[in-house]
C-alpha cells in the first residue's frame, strides 16, 4: 500500500511524501545503553521517501538480516521549504506532530561500525519508518513537553520525554537545515530514548503521544 501523511482523521494531508531526517544519540539513557559517546555534533542521518509506511498497518521486519529493533521518536511533519532556517522559520514551517518508528537492523548495523561504514543498510531499507498519523501544530502546546511510550505484548519497553533531549526539537531542525535542504513533505525523527530491543513477529504493539494519540499495531515477517 503506498504512503500518504494522514490527519487524525485518517484523511490525506496535501502534501508529498518526502525523505525523512534523523539525528542519532539524541537522549542520555540510549547513549547509555548502546555503550556510545556524546556526539561533538549532532549525528544525523536520513531515510528515503521508500522508508515511509503507515504505522496502522502492521510493521513488516525484514527477515534473514538478524534482529530488527525498535526506535520510537516523536515525528514531525514540515510543510514549507527549509535552507539555513532560523528557529522562528522552523515553528512556522511545522504542519504536525506525531509519532515514527525508527527500524534499526541491529546485527546488520554493528557490522557497518566495525568496518567504519555509514548505516544506511541497517537504517534505511523499504518500510523502516512506519508513522502515525500527525496531529496539527496549533493543538501541540509544548513541543519540549510531550511524553511518549512504545508497549510490546503489555510491558512498557521505552518511556521519552522531549525535555530530555540533548538537542530540542527546533533547534535540532534549524540546525539540519544548514546542513542539508529540508522541503514540503519531509518528516524528521527528533531521537529514541532507552528500550531499544528487538521485535518479532507476532508481537502486539501500541504506542502513544501522552494526551494527542494512541495507536496499536503488530509485527510480522515481511
Amino acid at each position: 500500500m503506498q504512503y500518504s501523511h494522514k490527519d487524525m482523521q485518517g484523511n490525506d494531508i496535501a502534501l508529498p511524501t518526502g525523505k525523512v531526517m534523523c539525528i542519532g544519540r539524541n537522549y542520555l539513557d540510549h547513549i547509555a545503553e548502546m555503550n556510545s559517546v556524546v556526539s561533538k555534533q549532532p549525528l544525523l542521518f536520513m531515510k528515503p521517501s521508500a522508508a515511509l509506511c503507515a504505522l496502522s498497518q502492521p510493521v513488516a521486519i525484514p527477515t534473514g538480516k538478524g534482529e530488527c529493533h525498535n526506535e520510537l521518536e516523536v515525528s514531525v511533519l514540515l510543510k514549507s521549504t527549509l535552507k539555513n532556517a532560523s528557529e522562528e522559520e522552523v515553528r512556522d514551517a511545522i504542519w504536525g506532530i506525531g509519532l515514527g518508528l525508527d527500524l534499526t537492523l541491529r546485527d546488520v548495523q554493528a557490522k557497518l561500525k566495525a568496518d567504519g561504514q555509514p548505516w544506511e543498510r541497517a537504517k534505511s531499507f523499504d518500510g523502516s519508518a512506519p508513522l502515525s498519523c500527525f496531529i496539527p501544530i496549533d493543538q501541540i502546546t509544548e513541543l519540549d513537553d510531550l511524553h511518549f511510550s512504545l508497549t510490546i505484548n503489555g510491558e512498557v519497553r521505552q518511556q521519552g520525554h522531549t525535555a530530555l533531549m540533548l538537542h530540542k526539537i527546533v533547534p535540532q531542525i534549524a540546525h539540519m537545515s544548514g546542513e542539508f535542504r529540508l522541503d514540503a513533505g519531509d518528516v524528521v525523527f527528533t531521537g529514541t530514548p532507552k528500550g531499544v530491543g528487538p521485535l518479532f513477529a507476532g508481537d502486539k504493539v501500541n504506542v502513544e503521544l501522552k494526551g494527542h494519540l494512541t495507536l496499536d499495531t503488530e509485527v510480522i515477517n515481511e
